[in-house]
């Protein structure tokens, strides 16, 4: 009986030490692809702050302003005046469907005097 209780200690023993030895290789692999994600961010917000910087140079408003004037032939800019503009009448809003509402089924009292109202 004891060599059985040996042999099953023994066994027991083996397989959490594979266990751990698996455990061990996934966690530094865990490890290592998040120091890769790190980088990748790190990576990504340098280009990001570089991409910010070249965007802020080539919208300077005194080139934009160079660019219209070469251009002004070729894109036929011209200033925005008012009548460019629509009035709001001309505006079509949709309807809202009011047969697909929900009840209201909690009112809440609104009162302009700053004094609360019990429903």
């Amino acid at each position: 009986m004891r060599s059985f209780l040996y042999i099953l200690t023994s066994l027991a023993v083996i397989g959490l030490a594979f266990w751990a030895y698996h455990e061990n290789y996934r966690t530094q692999e865990a490890i290592e692809k998040s120091a890769q994600l790190q980088r990748d961010i790190g990576t990504a917000r340098s280009r990001l702050s570089v991409l910010r910087a070249e965007w802020a140079y080539l919208n300077r408003p005194d080139r934009l302003r160079d660019l219209a004037e070469l251009n002004f032939d070729r894109l036929g800019l011209l200033p925005l005046r008012p009548h460019h503009f629509a009035n709001i009448d001309q505006v079509t809003f949709p309807m809202p469907d009011f047969d697909n509402m929900e009840p209201i089924t909690n009112p809440v009292a609104v009162s302009s005097q700053g004094e609360e109202q019990e429903p």
